[in-house]
């Protein structure tokens, strides 16, 4: 039972796990009147996948992401010097708090049908939620989930055989010993004494 106990903790404990243990940060930004190929490069050396798009003051106006960059400049055949950041991002950017849940956010991301949320606090961006940071701790969960479903089946499954598995001994009528023995109201009897009432019967 304390395994199960030790089970039950540690799932509460993953699915109270919040935002501000999972996000990134801190976040890389650019403003908004950079031009694309600048966003492109920065994305570049700092091995991003996707960045986020602020006015003068910092706050959070949209997120470009790679695909971005493919739909709206490489595949309109357009320089990337003549557009800006504002111009290619996504907007608005979802956004959620530090202290919200990784459930929460898995929610949020599933409804809007988005990968990345921007975390904000206080009016300022303090990290980024992407769908990778949910998934490398979700299944953790979604294991010790099925861990424990299969040691309950496994564990009914052997108490299941072990009211079914033939006995072997004297059997409580005849005296001989058999390798088949199997409760008949509260005595053990052999194939043979078992099928003895049905042939009486008959008769």
């Amino acid at each position: 039972m304390a395994n199960v106990a030790e089970t039950m903790a540690e799932m509460g404990l993953r699915s109270k796990m919040l935002v501000r243990d999972v996000m990134s940060s801190p976040v890389i930004t650019i403003e908004e009147n950079v031009p694309a190929n600048r966003v492109a490069e920065l994305m570049d050396k700092q091995d991003l996948g996707c960045i986020i798009v602020t006015n003068q003051e910092g706050k959070p106006l949209g997120i470009i992401t790679e695909r971005d960059l493919v739909v709206r400049v490489l595949s309109k055949n357009v320089k990337p010097d003549s557009l800006k950041a504002n111009e290619i991002m996504t907007s608005p950017l979802i956004t959620i708090e530090p202290g919200a849940t990784i459930t929460e956010a898995a929610r949020r991301m599933s409804k809007l049908n988005v990968r990345r949320l921007g975390v904000i606090y206080k009016g300022q961006i303090t990290g980024l939620l992407s769908s990778k940071d949910v998934l490398a701790v979700m299944p953790e969960l979604i294991e010790i989930i099925q861990e424990r479903a299969r040691i309950e089946s496994d564990r009914a499954e052997e108490e299941s055989e072990e009211k079914a598995a033939p006995l072997a001994g004297y059997c409580d009528r005849c005296g001989v010993w058999s390798d088949d023995l199997k409760d008949d109201n509260g005595q053990f009897l052999c194939e043979d004494c078992r099928a003895e009432p049905e042939e009486e019967g008959e008769e």
